[in-house]
Protein backbone atom coordinates (compact mmCIF):
# COMPACT_ATOMS: atom_id res chain seq x y z
CA UNK A 1 0.00 0.00 0.00
CA UNK A 2 1.04 3.23 -0.65
CA UNK A 3 -0.11 6.20 1.60
CA UNK A 4 0.06 9.95 0.75
CA UNK A 5 2.63 11.04 2.81
CA UNK A 6 6.25 11.87 2.99
CA UNK A 7 7.98 11.61 6.40
CA UNK A 8 11.84 11.30 6.32
CA UNK A 9 14.34 9.70 8.95
CA UNK A 10 17.14 10.96 6.71
CA UNK A 11 17.69 13.17 3.91
CA UNK A 12 17.31 12.41 0.05
CA UNK A 13 20.09 12.19 -2.47
CA UNK A 14 18.71 16.04 -2.63
CA UNK A 15 19.02 16.76 1.00
CA UNK A 16 15.57 16.93 1.29
CA UNK A 17 13.88 15.88 4.32
CA UNK A 18 10.40 16.14 4.47
CA UNK A 19 8.58 15.41 7.45
CA UNK A 20 4.41 15.12 7.50
CA UNK A 21 3.93 16.31 4.19
CA UNK A 22 1.68 14.85 1.81
CA UNK A 23 2.50 13.42 -1.33
CA UNK A 24 -0.34 14.88 -3.78
CA UNK A 25 -2.04 17.87 -1.71
CA UNK A 26 -5.82 16.73 -1.65
CA UNK A 27 -4.92 13.19 -3.15
CA UNK A 28 -6.97 9.96 -1.73
CA UNK A 29 -5.24 8.50 1.91
CA UNK A 30 -3.99 5.70 0.11
CA UNK A 31 -3.66 3.25 -2.74
CA UNK A 32 -3.26 -0.64 -3.24
CA UNK A 33 -1.13 -2.12 -6.07
CA UNK A 34 -2.75 -3.56 -9.02
CA UNK A 35 -0.49 -6.27 -9.35
CA UNK A 36 -1.40 -10.12 -8.32
CA UNK A 37 0.91 -10.03 -5.52
CA UNK A 38 -0.07 -12.98 -4.05
CA UNK A 39 0.58 -14.81 -7.76
CA UNK A 40 3.87 -13.75 -7.67
CA UNK A 41 4.86 -14.32 -4.60
CA UNK A 42 3.52 -17.86 -5.20
CA UNK A 43 6.00 -18.47 -8.09
CA UNK A 44 8.90 -16.91 -6.77
CA UNK A 45 8.35 -19.79 -3.74
CA UNK A 46 7.77 -22.33 -5.98
CA UNK A 47 10.57 -21.35 -7.89
CA UNK A 48 13.21 -21.43 -4.65
CA UNK A 49 13.49 -16.90 -4.49
CA UNK A 50 12.86 -15.78 -0.97
CA UNK A 51 10.27 -13.80 -1.11
CA UNK A 52 7.33 -12.32 1.11
CA UNK A 53 4.47 -9.79 1.18
CA UNK A 54 5.04 -6.02 2.20
CA UNK A 55 2.19 -4.69 3.44
CA UNK A 56 3.61 -0.68 3.10
CA UNK A 57 6.39 0.60 0.79
CA UNK A 58 7.17 2.86 4.05
CA UNK A 59 6.82 6.90 4.51
CA UNK A 60 10.49 7.98 2.04
CA UNK A 61 11.29 7.71 -1.36
CA UNK A 62 9.99 4.19 -2.14
CA UNK A 63 6.51 5.02 -0.92
CA UNK A 64 6.66 8.43 -3.03
CA UNK A 65 7.03 6.50 -5.93
CA UNK A 66 4.58 4.05 -5.58
CA UNK A 67 2.37 6.56 -4.89
CA UNK A 68 2.81 8.89 -7.56
CA UNK A 69 2.70 6.45 -10.10
CA UNK A 70 -0.66 5.03 -8.62
CA UNK A 71 -1.96 8.73 -8.67
CA UNK A 72 -0.80 8.88 -12.41
CA UNK A 73 -2.64 5.54 -12.98
CA UNK A 74 -5.82 6.82 -11.06
CA UNK A 75 -6.22 8.66 -14.36
CA UNK A 76 -8.98 8.09 -16.69
CA UNK A 77 -6.06 7.56 -19.75
CA UNK A 78 -4.39 5.43 -17.71
CA UNK A 79 -7.58 2.86 -16.99
CA UNK A 80 -6.85 -0.80 -17.09
CA UNK A 81 -2.89 -0.08 -16.49
CA UNK A 82 -1.74 -2.08 -13.24
CA UNK A 83 0.87 -0.91 -11.03
CA UNK A 84 2.80 -1.62 -8.09
CA UNK A 85 6.17 -1.74 -6.05
CA UNK A 86 8.97 -4.54 -5.44
CA UNK A 87 11.10 -3.59 -3.06
CA UNK A 88 14.45 -5.64 -3.90
CA UNK A 89 17.13 -6.19 -0.52
CA UNK A 90 20.50 -5.21 -0.46
CA UNK A 91 23.93 -7.39 -2.08
CA UNK A 92 25.43 -9.34 0.20
CA UNK A 93 28.45 -6.17 0.22
CA UNK A 94 25.92 -4.22 1.25
CA UNK A 95 24.67 -5.85 4.33
CA UNK A 96 21.67 -7.94 5.39
CA UNK A 97 18.97 -8.82 4.90
CA UNK A 98 20.39 -9.29 1.07
CA UNK A 99 20.72 -11.41 -2.19
CA UNK A 100 22.78 -12.02 -4.84
CA UNK A 101 21.92 -9.98 -7.82
CA UNK A 102 21.72 -13.13 -10.53
CA UNK A 103 18.87 -14.17 -8.08
CA UNK A 104 17.61 -10.73 -7.85
CA UNK A 105 17.08 -10.72 -11.49
CA UNK A 106 15.58 -14.00 -11.61
CA UNK A 107 13.43 -12.92 -9.47
CA UNK A 108 12.11 -9.92 -11.17
CA UNK A 109 11.91 -11.56 -14.41
CA UNK A 110 9.47 -14.56 -12.64
CA UNK A 111 7.58 -11.69 -11.09
CA UNK A 112 6.70 -9.59 -14.06
CA UNK A 113 6.37 -12.61 -16.12
CA UNK A 114 3.69 -13.31 -13.77
CA UNK A 115 2.06 -10.32 -14.02
CA UNK A 116 1.56 -10.32 -17.16
CA UNK A 117 -0.26 -13.07 -17.33
CA UNK A 118 -2.18 -13.69 -14.29
CA UNK A 119 -5.16 -11.33 -14.57
CA UNK A 120 -6.46 -11.78 -11.15
CA UNK A 121 -5.12 -13.03 -7.81
CA UNK A 122 -4.62 -15.53 -6.03
CA UNK A 123 -6.05 -16.05 -2.01
CA UNK A 124 -2.85 -16.83 -0.18
CA UNK A 125 -1.66 -16.49 3.48
CA UNK A 126 0.80 -13.76 3.05
CA UNK A 127 -0.11 -11.32 5.71
CA UNK A 128 2.35 -9.96 9.23
CA UNK A 129 2.08 -9.98 12.79
CA UNK A 130 4.02 -6.49 12.62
Amino acid sequence: MAINVNDARIPDNMGAKPIDVPIVPDGPAAYFTSLPIKAMLQILLDNGVRAEVSQTAGTFVCNQTFYGLMHLLAQPRWQGVRGGLIHVPWLPEQGQPSMRVEEIVRGLELAISCALSTHHDIRKEAGALN
